[in-house]
Protein backbone atom coordinates (compact mmCIF):
# COMPACT_ATOMS: atom_id res chain seq x y z
CA UNK A 1 0.00 0.00 0.00
CA UNK A 2 2.82 2.18 0.43
CA UNK A 3 3.26 2.32 -3.26
CA UNK A 4 -0.34 3.15 -3.83
CA UNK A 5 -0.22 5.83 -1.23
CA UNK A 6 2.91 7.13 -2.73
CA UNK A 7 1.34 7.00 -6.18
CA UNK A 8 -1.70 8.74 -4.86
CA UNK A 9 0.50 11.35 -3.25
CA UNK A 10 2.45 11.72 -6.50
CA UNK A 11 -0.72 11.95 -8.48
CA UNK A 12 -2.06 14.46 -6.01
CA UNK A 13 1.14 16.47 -6.24
CA UNK A 14 0.98 16.34 -10.04
CA UNK A 15 -2.63 17.52 -9.92
CA UNK A 16 -1.67 20.29 -7.51
CA UNK A 17 1.22 21.33 -9.81
CA UNK A 18 -1.10 21.21 -12.82
CA UNK A 19 -3.71 23.20 -10.90
CA UNK A 20 -1.05 25.72 -9.92
CA UNK A 21 0.10 25.91 -13.53
CA UNK A 22 -3.48 26.44 -14.69
CA UNK A 23 -3.95 29.11 -12.03
CA UNK A 24 -0.68 30.79 -13.06
CA UNK A 25 -1.63 30.62 -16.73
CA UNK A 26 -5.05 32.06 -15.92
CA UNK A 27 -3.42 34.84 -13.92
CA UNK A 28 -1.02 35.55 -16.81
CA UNK A 29 -3.92 35.64 -19.29
CA UNK A 30 -5.91 37.91 -16.93
CA UNK A 31 -2.86 40.14 -16.50
CA UNK A 32 -2.50 40.30 -20.27
CA UNK A 33 -6.20 41.17 -20.56
CA UNK A 34 -5.77 43.82 -17.87
CA UNK A 35 -2.65 45.10 -19.60
CA UNK A 36 -4.46 45.27 -22.90
CA UNK A 37 -7.27 47.08 -21.25
CA UNK A 38 -4.81 49.49 -19.63
CA UNK A 39 -3.03 49.92 -22.99
CA UNK A 40 -6.37 50.55 -24.63
CA UNK A 41 -7.20 53.04 -21.88
CA UNK A 42 -3.88 54.79 -22.45
CA UNK A 43 -4.49 54.84 -26.19
CA UNK A 44 -7.98 56.27 -25.64
CA UNK A 45 -6.59 58.85 -23.23
CA UNK A 46 -3.82 59.64 -25.70
CA UNK A 47 -6.34 60.07 -28.52
CA UNK A 48 -8.47 62.32 -26.28
CA UNK A 49 -5.45 64.44 -25.34
CA UNK A 50 -4.38 64.62 -28.99
CA UNK A 51 -7.87 65.84 -29.96
CA UNK A 52 -7.71 68.48 -27.21
CA UNK A 53 -4.26 69.53 -28.39
CA UNK A 54 -5.50 69.82 -31.98
CA UNK A 55 -8.48 71.91 -30.80
CA UNK A 56 -6.21 74.19 -28.79
CA UNK A 57 -3.79 74.57 -31.70
CA UNK A 58 -6.69 75.41 -34.01
CA UNK A 59 -8.05 77.90 -31.46
CA UNK A 60 -4.59 79.43 -31.08
CA UNK A 61 -4.24 79.82 -34.86
CA UNK A 62 -7.69 81.44 -35.13
CA UNK A 63 -6.89 83.83 -32.27
CA UNK A 64 -3.57 84.71 -33.86
CA UNK A 65 -5.26 85.35 -37.22
CA UNK A 66 -7.90 87.50 -35.50
CA UNK A 67 -5.16 89.42 -33.71
CA UNK A 68 -3.22 89.94 -36.95
CA UNK A 69 -6.40 91.13 -38.71
CA UNK A 70 -7.18 93.52 -35.86
CA UNK A 71 -3.63 94.87 -35.91
CA UNK A 72 -3.84 95.37 -39.70
CA UNK A 73 -7.22 97.14 -39.38
CA UNK A 74 -5.86 99.39 -36.65
CA UNK A 75 -2.82 100.19 -38.78
CA UNK A 76 -5.04 101.05 -41.76
CA UNK A 77 -7.27 103.18 -39.52
CA UNK A 78 -4.24 105.03 -38.13
CA UNK A 79 -2.90 105.60 -41.65
CA UNK A 80 -6.30 106.86 -42.84
CA UNK A 81 -6.62 109.11 -39.78
CA UNK A 82 -3.15 110.51 -40.45
CA UNK A 83 -3.80 110.88 -44.15
CA UNK A 84 -7.14 112.65 -43.72
CA UNK A 85 -6.53 114.39 -40.37
CA UNK A 86 -7.11 117.82 -41.93
CA UNK A 87 -10.32 116.85 -43.75
CA UNK A 88 -12.79 118.60 -41.47
CA UNK A 89 -10.65 121.76 -41.23
CA UNK A 90 -10.19 121.91 -45.00
CA UNK A 91 -13.91 121.32 -45.55
CA UNK A 92 -14.62 124.26 -43.26
CA UNK A 93 -12.08 126.41 -45.16
CA UNK A 94 -13.62 125.81 -48.61
CA UNK A 95 -16.25 128.58 -48.21
CA UNK A 96 -13.46 130.94 -47.04
CA UNK A 97 -11.46 130.13 -50.18
CA UNK A 98 -14.60 130.75 -52.28
CA UNK A 99 -15.10 134.14 -50.62
CA UNK A 100 -11.46 135.09 -51.26
CA UNK A 101 -11.86 134.16 -54.93
CA UNK A 102 -15.02 136.29 -55.20
CA UNK A 103 -13.22 139.20 -53.51
CA UNK A 104 -10.35 138.89 -56.00
CA UNK A 105 -12.78 139.14 -58.94
CA UNK A 106 -13.69 142.71 -57.96
CA UNK A 107 -11.95 145.25 -60.15
CA UNK A 108 -9.95 147.88 -58.34
CA UNK A 109 -10.96 151.38 -59.42
CA UNK A 110 -8.64 153.35 -57.17
CA UNK A 111 -5.18 152.98 -55.80
CA UNK A 112 -6.53 152.31 -52.32
CA UNK A 113 -8.80 149.52 -53.58
CA UNK A 114 -5.91 148.05 -55.55
CA UNK A 115 -3.76 147.82 -52.42
CA UNK A 116 -6.62 146.11 -50.54
CA UNK A 117 -7.05 143.61 -53.40
CA UNK A 118 -3.30 143.02 -53.40
CA UNK A 119 -3.40 142.28 -49.63
CA UNK A 120 -6.35 139.93 -50.13
CA UNK A 121 -4.45 138.20 -52.94
CA UNK A 122 -1.41 137.68 -50.67
CA UNK A 123 -3.56 136.17 -47.92
CA UNK A 124 -5.35 134.02 -50.50
CA UNK A 125 -2.04 132.70 -51.92
CA UNK A 126 -0.68 131.82 -48.48
CA UNK A 127 -3.97 130.07 -47.62
CA UNK A 128 -3.84 128.09 -50.88
CA UNK A 129 -0.19 127.12 -50.26
CA UNK A 130 -1.02 125.92 -46.74
CA UNK A 131 -3.98 123.85 -47.95
CA UNK A 132 -1.93 122.37 -50.80
CA UNK A 133 0.70 121.25 -48.28
CA UNK A 134 -2.04 119.29 -46.55
CA UNK A 135 -3.01 117.66 -49.86
CA UNK A 136 -5.90 119.82 -51.05
CA UNK A 137 -6.18 119.87 -54.85
CA UNK A 138 -8.54 121.63 -57.24
CA UNK A 139 -10.57 119.26 -59.42
CA UNK A 140 -10.13 120.12 -63.09
CA UNK A 141 -13.42 120.49 -64.87
CA UNK A 142 -13.66 122.80 -67.87
CA UNK A 143 -13.01 120.94 -71.11
CA UNK A 144 -12.82 117.59 -69.31
CA UNK A 145 -15.15 114.65 -69.86
CA UNK A 146 -17.94 114.64 -67.25
CA UNK A 147 -17.10 112.29 -64.36
CA UNK A 148 -19.93 111.77 -61.85
CA UNK A 149 -17.37 110.82 -59.19
CA UNK A 150 -15.86 114.32 -59.12
CA UNK A 151 -18.36 116.51 -60.98
CA UNK A 152 -21.89 117.51 -60.10
CA UNK A 153 -23.94 118.48 -63.15
CA UNK A 154 -26.38 121.26 -62.27
CA UNK A 155 -27.30 122.24 -65.82
CA UNK A 156 -26.93 121.27 -69.45
CA UNK A 157 -26.06 123.49 -72.36
CA UNK A 158 -25.59 122.90 -76.03
CA UNK A 159 -22.38 123.59 -77.90
CA UNK A 160 -22.16 121.97 -81.33
CA UNK A 161 -18.39 122.47 -81.47
CA UNK A 162 -17.73 120.15 -78.50
CA UNK A 163 -18.53 116.51 -77.80
CA UNK A 164 -21.50 115.41 -75.72
CA UNK A 165 -20.70 114.90 -72.05
CA UNK A 166 -17.91 117.48 -71.95
CA UNK A 167 -17.90 120.05 -69.16
CA UNK A 168 -18.55 123.48 -70.68
CA UNK A 169 -18.42 125.70 -67.59
CA UNK A 170 -17.34 125.43 -64.00
CA UNK A 171 -19.91 127.01 -61.70
CA UNK A 172 -18.20 126.22 -58.38
CA UNK A 173 -14.74 124.76 -57.82
CA UNK A 174 -14.45 121.27 -56.48
CA UNK A 175 -11.68 119.99 -54.25
CA UNK A 176 -10.04 116.71 -53.40
CA UNK A 177 -8.01 115.80 -50.34
CA UNK A 178 -5.40 113.34 -51.62
CA UNK A 179 -7.66 110.70 -53.21
CA UNK A 180 -10.95 111.65 -51.52
CA UNK A 181 -13.48 114.16 -52.91
CA UNK A 182 -14.21 116.92 -50.39
CA UNK A 183 -16.57 118.80 -52.66
CA UNK A 184 -17.52 117.92 -56.23
CA UNK A 185 -17.19 120.57 -58.91
CA UNK A 186 -20.53 122.09 -59.93
CA UNK A 187 -20.55 122.11 -63.70
CA UNK A 188 -22.58 122.72 -66.82
CA UNK A 189 -22.38 119.78 -69.24
CA UNK A 190 -22.75 119.70 -73.03
CA UNK A 191 -25.80 117.77 -74.20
Amino acid sequence: MTETTENKDLLQEEKDVQAENVVEETEVVEEQKTELTIEEQYEAKLAELQAKLDDEESRHLRLRADFDNMRRRNQLDREAAEKFRAQSLLSDLLPVIDNFERALQVEASSEETASIVKGIEMVYRSLIEATEKEGLQVIKAEGEQFDPNVHQAVMQEQDSEKEAGVVLRELQKGYMLKDRVLRPTMVSVNE
